[in-house]
Parts: structure tokens; C-alpha cells; sequence
């Protein structure tokens, strides 16, 4: 199975430069009959692989490319609880009982990935504990409603931190009020996941690189996959194939909005970074793929952010990611940019992965953008035990059907509601750090609003919310990436 070490066919970027072993798989080149076949070797396929395997059952890999060649192993290597979906809009879904069910589920895959890489043993994937979870608007009341919900109605290991906590370790004063989670952590993707394929190999699986699915035939009780030089017969198929399943399945292809981020790495800061950020762990200070930042090789900033429906040319992007660390951080100087790549993303309507059986035999394992690395964790075991053991837990997951994402007047509709996004929280933004510092030196502090939070009555949740929130009418600052990366005619 095993060739020579190369990283043809992965996406060049800082991971593939600092990988551990890449060695290349051969293609399936003979019929095949295996118990279980998994069709994608990202995070989610090699997952559902390794467990399945593990349980002596025989299971086969299709992967069209390279193990992890797209965003399991070129994300911005963030390992968070939850889901891309807001939890308030979990809990209005399927109320708050399933909500805590699905957030310990989400939990159970972080800690999935925190065991598996101490079972790897590599020091190449590096995880660093921690995330902070930052505010650029000077809300109290929305970070601490969120709190609320998070460490008292489900349970979540969270602290709420100040503004001045916050800028002890971030040294700028764009940011106030931040949530930080001490379980996460970031790490090297790629090398999580060649250190995932090879114990899904130790453990049994068979794994097929470029080697494509070309056809399923789904009839009877033995399914038929065609690939370009062999024939593979399973009693169980995973899709875990993400947007790239268009060929294979495009209805379920249709469901999921295509979306590119654009990730890039500095060249050595040195000493100038500890003048800017003391805070290792990872940082977030935006919605959506907007925007993460993280120290990696020591002295470097790995920065995430942006998003087209369609896929551009990185170094169309990489000038604002630099533009938007040396805003935060003046003191950080001239920053040179020495990596850049982009990755794209399966991102489904409701923000919630697609978990679970599609008809007898064929299962879905898919739309993890936006949270990733914790939910394809918990996937892959959670089909596991459905094929293995008959465990039924990924009906939790029902009530976020497959909803079709509107083609491309569902892209475009994305795409204008990320630049609308950005630009009101820009407005949103600049708005705060030009207002009167009396008005927030006048509030009381974080700690002791969650103090006086936790003995006041209960009061309708959704007013102080909807208070805290509501920002006058500001006129909307333009935005130099409109122009970035035109989409295609």
C-alpha cells in the first residue's frame, strides 16, 4: 500500500511544509469485497474507518485525490465544542434537552481528537490548548446571555472574560468582552490526519488514494461502487465526500453551499510578537470564517478569514489578512506573508452537519463547514456504532434534513450576506472605539454583571439580548475585497 513520500496532489501550504510522513497510496486496481466501503479521506472517512475497523469488521477507502488534501487538512487547525450552527438556534429548533444532547456529542469529538493524537504520538501536530472567542463591540449583556447558556443550560466548560483580561494577552483595543474555552485547542491538521489514516491502517482499513468513485449501484444487499480500474462490493457505503460528491450524488452535492476561505502564515515575527500576543491558544474575533489567528512555528501568525462562493486566487486575499493582523496590532510592524492557500468548504443551510442513514446500506457523513474538526470526529463514530452495534444516537440529527442550497442564486445570496455581515460589523466596530470611553467606563464590570445575572429573577431572555445588541443606523464603510476576486461570468 505503502509508496514513496511525496505531497503531490496536496493543496501547497504551510502544513504540506512542515508535514510529517506523505506517503502515497496506491490506486484500487482489482475487484474488491470488503464489510464496509468509505468513499472521501478526510477527517470524517478516516474516522468511520478507524472505528469500524477497529471492531474487526473490513473496510475499504476511496479517495478521488490524497488523504486530507482539501479542508481536513488545510483548515486554520481549530478544535471547538459545539457546531457551526449558533446554539440559540439549536435550541429554538429542538428545544433546549436535545440541545445539551448534541453539545455533549460535540464535546465527546473534541475529546475524541485530543485522544487519538495522544495515540499518534506525533510532536508534529503540536496541539496547544485553548480559544478565545473575542468581541469587537463593547456587549457585556450578549456575552453574558451566551454564557448563560452555554455553562448553565448546557453544561460547557466556559469562562466570560473582561475586557481588560482580554487585552492583557491581546494587545490591542479593538476587542472588549471574550468567551474562552479552556478544552479546545489548535493543532497541524494534515498531520492529525496521516497520523489518523495510519491507525486506521494499523487497526485494518484498506486506503485507495486516487481512486475515484465513478458509480454506486445501490440495489440489493451487496452495493457495487465502480472506480476507474476496479469493482468494490459493500454491505454498508459512507459518503463522506463532502461538495466534492457532485459527480457521485449531485442532489446531495445540491445541498451543501460551496465556500472558500483563505488562509495565510507570516514569515518569523521574532520578538515582535510578544509585544502584540502572549495568548497561545487560538482566537476568533468574527463570525462565519471571518476571523482566526493562531501562533504556529514559534514565531509565526496562521490567519483565516474571507469567503467566495467561488474559488479565487489566494493571493487576491492574502494583502487583507495581513492588512487586518497590522490593524489589530500596530506594533507588530511590516508583516510579510510566506504561505497562502484556500480550501473549500460543504456548508449546509441550517449550519448543522449531515449525520446519518439516506436509505438501507448508504450512509451520509457531510456539511461540516465552519466547525469541523470537533463533528467529523463525532460522525465517524457515530455511523460506526450505527453499522457496528445498531446504535440509533445519530437520530438526534433528523430534524436538520437535507435542504437544498439554491444553486447558484443560493450562492450568490451567501455571498451577499457574508459582504453585508462584514461590513455592519466593521460599522458596528468602528462605531464603538469612536464613542465617548465614559459611557463603557461606567458600566459595571463583566464579573460583576454575571454575579448580579445569576441572583436576579429570570426575565425573558430575549429582551436584554435584543437590547444589548441594537446598534443605531451607521453608514456601511466599503470594502476593498469586493474587488478582490470577481466571480466567474
Amino acid at each position: 500500500m505503502m509508496g514513496t513520500q511525496n505531497h503531490t496532489g496536496h493543496v501547497p501550504s504551510w502544513y504540506t511544509a512542515t508535514a510529517a510522513d506523505v506517503w502515497a497510496r496506491a490506486p484500487l486496481t482489482a475487484d474488491l469485497d470488503v464489510d464496509v466501503c468509505v468513499i472521501g479521506a478526510g477527517l470524517a472517512g478516516l474516522t468511520t474507518a478507524r472505528e469500524i475497523a477497529r471492531s474487526g469488521w473490513s473496510v475499504a477507502v476511496l479517495e478521488a485525490r490524497r488523504i486530507a488534501w482539501n479542508a481536513s487538512g488545510q483548515n486554520c487547525g481549530f478544535v471547538l465544542p459545539g457546531f457551526a450552527a449558533s446554539e440559540s438556534s439549536i435550541v429554538e429548533r429542538v428545544g433546549l434537552a436535545q440541545t445539551k444532547e448534541l453539545w455533549a456529542l460535540s464535546e465527546a469529538g473534541l475529546e475524541y481528537v485530543r485522544s487519538t493524537i495522544g495515540e499518534i504520538g506525533a510532536p508534529e501536530i503540536d496541539p496547544v490548548d485553548g480559544w478565545l472567542s473575542v468581541s469587537k463591540v463593547d456587549d457585556p449583556e450578549g456575552t453574558i446571555g451566551t454564557l448563560q447558556l452555554l455553562a448553565q443550560d448546557l453544561g460547557a466548560e466556559v469562562e466570560g472574560w473582561p475586557s481588560e483580561r482580554v487585552r492583557n494577552v491581546l494587545r490591542t483595543n479593538s476587542y472588549f468582552n471574550a468567551l474562552y474555552f479552556p478544552r479546545a485547542f489548535h493543532m497541524h491538521p494534515l498531520n492529525y490526519a496521516l497520523g489518523l489514516a495510519a491507525l486506521a491502517e494499523s487497526s485494518g482499513a484498506h486506503i485507495f488514494e486516487n481512486t475515484p468513485a465513478l458509480a454506486i449501484d445501490s440495489g440489493g444487499v451487496r452495493k457495487r461502487i465502480d472506480t476507474p480500474q476496479g469493482r468494490l462490493r459493500a454491505a454498508h457505503v459512507v459518503l463522506a465526500g463532502n461538495v466534492h460528491v457532485g459527480a457521485l450524488m449531485p442532489r446531495i452535492a445540491g445541498t451543501l453551499l460551496p465556500i472558500w476561505t483563505y488562509v495565510a502564515v507570516t514569515a518569523p515575527l521574532g520578538p515582535r510578537l510578544a509585544q502584540a500576543i502572549t495568548f497561545h491558544g487560538g482566537v476568533s474575533d468574527g463570525e462565519r470564517a471571518d476571523n482566526h489567528y493562531r501562533i504556529v512555528g514559534g514565531d509565526r501568525l496562521l490567519v483565516s478569514g474571507r469567503v467566495t462562493v467561488w474559488e479565487a486566487d489566494p493571493r487576491g486575499f492574502a494583502g487583507s489578512l495581513a492588512a487586518d493582523l497590522a490593524k489589530l496590532y500596530p506594533q507588530l510592524g511590516e508583516i510579510r506573508l510566506e504561505h497562502r492557500w484556500s480550501a473549500v468548504l460543504g456548508r449546509t443551510i441550517h449550519g448543522m452537519p449531515q449525520i446519518g442513514e439516506l436509505v438501507p446500506g448508504i450512509w451520509l457523513a457531510s456539511g461540516f463547514g465552519g466547525h469541523g474538526c470537533n463533528t467529523t470526529a463525532m460522525a465517524g463514530n457515530l455511523i460506526a456504532r450505527a453499522i457496528v452495534d445498531g446504535d440509533d444516537r445519530w437520530r438526534l440529527f433528523l430534524p436538520f434534513e437535507l435542504i437544498w442550497a439554491g444553486g447558484m442564486m443560493g450562492r450568490a445570496a451567501a455571498q451577499i450576506s457574508y459582504w453585508w455581515t462584514r461590513r455592519r460589523d466593521a460599522a458596528r466596530a468602528q462605531q464603538v472605539r469612536s464613542r465617548d470611553g465614559k459611557v463603557a467606563a461606567a458600566r459595571p464590570s463583566l464579573g460583576a454583571r454575571a454575579k448580579a445575572a445569576r441572583t436576579a429573577a429570570p426575565v425573558a431572555p430575549s429582551a436584554p439580548m435584543d437590547a444589548a445588541m441594537k446598534v443605531p443606523e451607521v453608514a456601511l464603510p466599503a470594502d476593498p475585497d469586493l474587488d478582490a476576486a470577481p466571480p466567474p461570468s
